[in-house]
């Protein structure tokens, strides 16, 4: 071959290897920008599945299975799905495929066309639903709570075991730890020379208290929420010992025992726990519902036309040696210009860190520093907060409400309500996937967190008996 030639072909072979250099660069960058997670979304019952998607995520394919019986909650949901994508300001785009039959779990963990299952459903189903999936080798993010019965604890804690040895993550949907004031209370928490220490407490006045009053009637992505009548049956639902009570229980842990990994065999006392109703007229029922009448599972609950739900409940338990009490309220219908509510404290050596949200607040949620007889130095508090503070959270500030009390002043920015949680904590999960394991404390904690309630049950029925 000429020389001529022979620089012809390498230029060639030059060019053909570059080419397909390039080629298979381009291959594996759009690779990597391919989603790689698809969600499948089993038996939605609960409004808390759809704000799941309230958002669109990078790293999520827009096609999302859908396995679930035939029914109003399904429909409720897809209406939700629909509204989200044709709202005109950052409308979503997520695609929908929907089976639906009596054997739609069976059908989704055969199928798997998807990798990470979004839970948000009919409590009573949910432990189960969660073995199975994790069983399956799928990812699970579950809604709160995890479990409602007791012995179904054995079940949730092989789950967990289950999910380690297949390599897949069981996750669920702590919302709250999102919340502003709660995240500035643990921040000046972690300051000993504005809190000083944690006090223990006592069973008649808790170290740390953390109370909720929720509405059965709400506005939910500015719609009225129609709830299914399931969620008035404690034996579907189940009571809010073990439901609502998981986010206060939660942050108790998250705030005070902050990444410390719990061991719920021996770290936790519960001490005492009851339970009331919250009274519903049957127009109030039709309002929230749709439904003319009680269901056959709810006369039981019902007196003179009027439902008792088992809404409320208290607990009382040493975390640690620490007294907390937790504490859920439900009325039908909020004040005018109220939401859900919130109230909080944590009683420090040398201040309490309180947030409230009552007629006072203009019921916003709103973290006070109160001084335990003079013990706070005004100068070490304003350093934390102008100074420290500020750095993470800039435009945060200080307001002396009187001699012993100061207000922590909070840009509106910061406040971006409780449905945008949902995305907050989707991002997180979505950031275990890639790494590949959760925090060596979450697990442990989510297995203490499930058991505090689950004793609040059982110490519940024991009061009764």
């Amino acid at each position: 071959m000429s020389r001529q030639g022979w620089l012809a072909l390498s230029a060639g072979a030059i060019l053909a290897g570059l080419t397909a250099g390039c080629l298979m660069k381009q291959a594996v960058s759009e690779k990597q920008m391919e989603p790689s997670v698809r969600l499948l979304v089993l038996d939605p019952g609960h409004f808390h599945a759809a704000l799941v998607q309230k958002t669109m995520y990078e790293q999520i394919s827009p096609e999302v299975s859908v396995y679930a019986p035939d029914g109003p909650e399904l429909d409720d949901y897809l209406a939700s799905i629909e509204a989200f994508n044709t709202r005109p300001e950052n409308p979503t785009a997520w695609l929908q495929r929907v089976y639906k039959g009596p054997d739609y779990l069976e059908r989704m963990l055969s199928e798997k066309k998807g990798n990470v299952v979004v839970i948000s459903g009919k409590n009573s189903l949910k432990t189960d639903y969660i073995y199975q999936s994790v069983r399956a080798g799928l990812n699970v993010l579950a809604d709160k709570p995890m479990v409602i019965a007791p012995e179904k604890f054995p079940l949730l804690v092989e789950s967990f075991r289950t999910a380690e040895k297949n390599g897949v993550l069981l996750y669920d949907i702590m919302t709250e730890r999102f919340e502003i004031t709660t995240i500035l209370q643990k921040e000046l928490a972690s300051i000993p020379a504005v809190f000083g220490h944690l006090q223990r407490g006592s069973l008649e006045e808790p170290a740390v208290v953390k109370e909720s009053v929720h509405h059965f009637s709400k506005y939910v992505a500015g719609r009225p929420l129609r709830r299914p009548a399931w969620f008035f049956d404690s034996a579907q639902r189940g009571e809010d010992l073990a439901d609502v009570s998981t986010h206060l229980v939660d942050l108790i842990q998250w705030e005070c025992f902050p990444e410390e990994p719990m061991d719920y065999r021996r770290d936790i006392q519960m001490l005492r726990a009851r339970r009331w109703t919250t009274s519903m007229t049957v127009e109030q029922f039709r309002e929230v519902t749709g439904l003319e009448d009680w269901p056959e599972y709810l006369k039981p609950y019902v007196k003179d036309n009027v439902l008792y739900v088992k809404a409320n409940g208290q607990m009382d338990y040493a975390l640690r040696g620490i007294h907390a009490r937790v504490c859920v309220r439900w009325e039908y219908r909020a004040p005018e210009g109220a939401g859900d509510m919130h109230y909080s404290i944590l009683q420090g050596s040398r201040c309490n860190l309180v947030i409230r949200q009552g007629p006072q607040e203009t019921y916003k949620p709103t973290l006070y520093v109160e001084s335990v007889e003079g013990k706070l130095s005004p100068k070490h508090l304003e350093t934390a907060v102008l100074r420290t503070l500020q750095k993470k959270y800039p435009g945060i500030g200080l307001e002396r409400v009187d001699e012993r009390r100061w207000k922590i002043l909070i840009p509106d920015s910061y406040y971006v309500g409780h449905e945008a949680h949902f995305a907050q904590v989707m991002q997180n999960f979505l950031r275990y996937l890639r790494e590949g394991r959760l925090p060596d404390w979450e697990v442990p904690n989510m297995l203490a967190k499930y058991y505090t309630t689950m004793e609040a049950v059982k110490a519940a029925d024991r009061q009764e008996n």
